[in-house]
């Protein structure tokens, strides 16, 4: 069974690895869409949820396994691993279990993504960066700050999928692919980290480049309009490391769940998983931190204290969310009071430790007038209240700027603020729903099928396929969920996604989240509490 790096190459001449990710995870959609419909898991396809890279059937009848991996030409379907000349000829096929067919298409399905990545990378150098023109029209140091170290990324692709090639070449059946994403995961892949902390700075820099110089702006415009590129934008092709790196942890968390249990290989794959694990936070880490200072700086500069002065600036502050509520002034009984009188604004900061509350005065500018730390708040929600008291909760602060217990009654402007802003100033309340971390046997759970860009700190940005379970949703059109594969916590528009309604996929999804992070049943525990917020 010979395959080079070449002929992987020449396989996906007709695809980019920003279309191979979307074709894998709008399939892996569709296959979740058919076992829902489906009274037994284990009447859906063989591949189950597995993410596979394929086109979904137009014909609901078809029993056949998704398509994965290479394509043969730019207009063929994905070929599964068993569709491969080299395998059907050979008679394995008729030898292996159905369980280790699906496993050799999930391992396969790691290599043929990570040439369809290279690939794109190498677009990115040599189409873009290397481009004569644009030498000419950037500095030095704008240069290094849009491409950073991507040549140290490409690097280190290359090396992995050369190491990846080598082992299908040593067999017609694929022994094992995760102790090489273990070793390179924990030798090589540090410059992702270096790579995607520098997002911030990148994102920036080419949004003024593109606002300063018309000849920068219209070069990547030609550049973009290149048949190579398939459409794609240079945008795309810049944060190919960032989805890269998620992606590779998924697809090792697809082999986990395939690996027989108790097995070396499963040992193996739990290595892998937790050494990607650890890069992927270090990456959010590190694209957090750089925006978090500039926040923090920016959100000093406009509080004036009517109080005593707190330092807001700090390396283990961030914010969690701000906005305006109303305030109810008079006794809580005035309920025939006019809104307008009842109520008066004020301005909320709510940092991960610490919360100030403040009134808007000229300037842009907040005048704090109390505050408490964060473990110190308690929030009850306000029920059957009247139109005039709808949306209204008590925040009470046990212990505030003058050391004294305090007590507010706030108004949101709708239910769905009002839930944010509950769970965002007392996260341990219990929610509707029941969280990831309970272990009980069945919990809603929703999957991506639009993706999403989070707008506010206590929102979460949804990738296609994603899988949460839902722990909260209003009646104006959001949920609150955590999501399965990392345990992060936020709020998004229930329009993103569609409810899985088969108890028994949604068991199998929590079955398999357990098994994935069963390495270090505690830290699931933390991660599961753990909250962006």
């Amino acid at each position: 069974f010979s395959c080079n790096l070449s002929d992987l190459l020449c396989c996906l001449l007709g695809l980019l690895y920003q279309e191979y990710r979307d074709k894998s995870t709008r399939q892996e959609i569709e296959t979740r869409r058919l076992q829902d419909s489906q009274t037994d898991p284990e009447e859906s396809s063989p591949s189950e949820e597995t993410p596979s890279e394929a086109e979904p059937t137009s014909t609901p009848e078809s029993k056949a396994p998704p398509q994965i991996s290479l394509l043969r030409n730019s207009n063929s379907r994905f070929n599964l691993w068993q569709d491969l000349p080299e395998i059907r000829s050979s008679g394995v096929l008729s030898i292996l279990q159905p369980d280790e067919i699906k496993l050799q298409e999930a391992m396969f399905e790691l290599v043929t993504s990570e040439a369809s990545y290279y690939k794109s990378l190498n677009l990115l150098v040599s189409h873009f960066m290397e481009n004569e023109r644009l030498k000419k029209i950037l500095h030095p140091s704008e240069a290094h700050i849009l491409f950073s170290n991507v040549l140290d990324v490409m690097a280190v692709s290359e090396r992995f999928l050369l190491d990846l090639e080598q082992r299908v070449e040593e067999n017609i059946v694929i022994s094992d692919v995760c102790d090489i994403v273990y070793q390179h995961t924990v030798n090589h892949f540090s410059v992702y980290i270096t790579y995607v902390s520098n997002q911030t700075y990148q994102e920036r820099a080419y949004k003024q480049l593109l606002q300063d110089k018309p000849a920068f702006r219209e070069v990547i415009s030609q550049l973009e309009l290149d048949p190579k590129c398939k459409g794609l934008s240079f945008s795309s092709f810049l944060i190919l490391p960032f989805q890269r790196i998620t992606r590779l942890k998924l697809l090792v968390q697809n082999i986990l769940k395939k690996v027989e249990e108790k097995s070396d290989r499963e040992n193996t794959a739990l290595d892998a998983h937790k050494e990607l694990e650890t890069v992927v936070k270090a990456c959010n880490e590190g694209v957090r931190k750089m925006s978090r200072t500039e926040q923090m700086i920016s959100i000093q500069k406009k509080l004036e204290f009517k109080i005593k002065s707190v330092p807001i600036i700090s390396h283990s502050r961030w914010l969690l969310k701000q906005g305006e509520l109303q305030q109810m002034n008079g006794p809580k009984t005035s309920r025939t009071l006019r809104t307008k009188k009842l109520f008066r604004e004020i301005y909320l900061f709510l940092f991960n430790d610490l919360l100030v509350i403040c009134r808007q005065i000229p300037g842009d500018k907040y005048q704090v007038f109390d505050s408490a730390p964060r473990g110190l708040l308690r929030v009850e929600e306000l029920e059957d209240q009247g139109q005039s008291l709808a949306n209204v909760f008590i925040l009470r602060l046990l212990e505030n700027a003058d050391d004294r217990e305090a007590s507010y009654m706030l108004k949101a402007s709708s239910q769905s603020e009002m839930k944010r802003w509950m769970i965002s100033l007392a996260p341990n309340r219990r929610t509707k729903f029941v969280s990831f971390t309970s272990r009980l046997v069945d919990c809603p759970q929703i999957q991506c099928v639009h993706p999403y860009v989070a707008q506010q700190p206590d929102e979460l940005s949804l990738e296609l396929a994603d899988v949460l379970n839902i722990l909260d949703k209003t009646d104006d059109g959001w949920i609150f969920g955590e999501r399965l594969h990392d345990q992060e916590r936020g709020w998004f528009p229930s329009s993103m996604g569609e409810e899985i309604l088969n108890p028994k996929i949604r068991a199998q999804n929590l079955k398999e989240c357990f098994r994935v992070h069963k390495s270090d049943d505690s830290q699931r525990r933390k991660l599961g509490s753990r909250n962006r917020q």
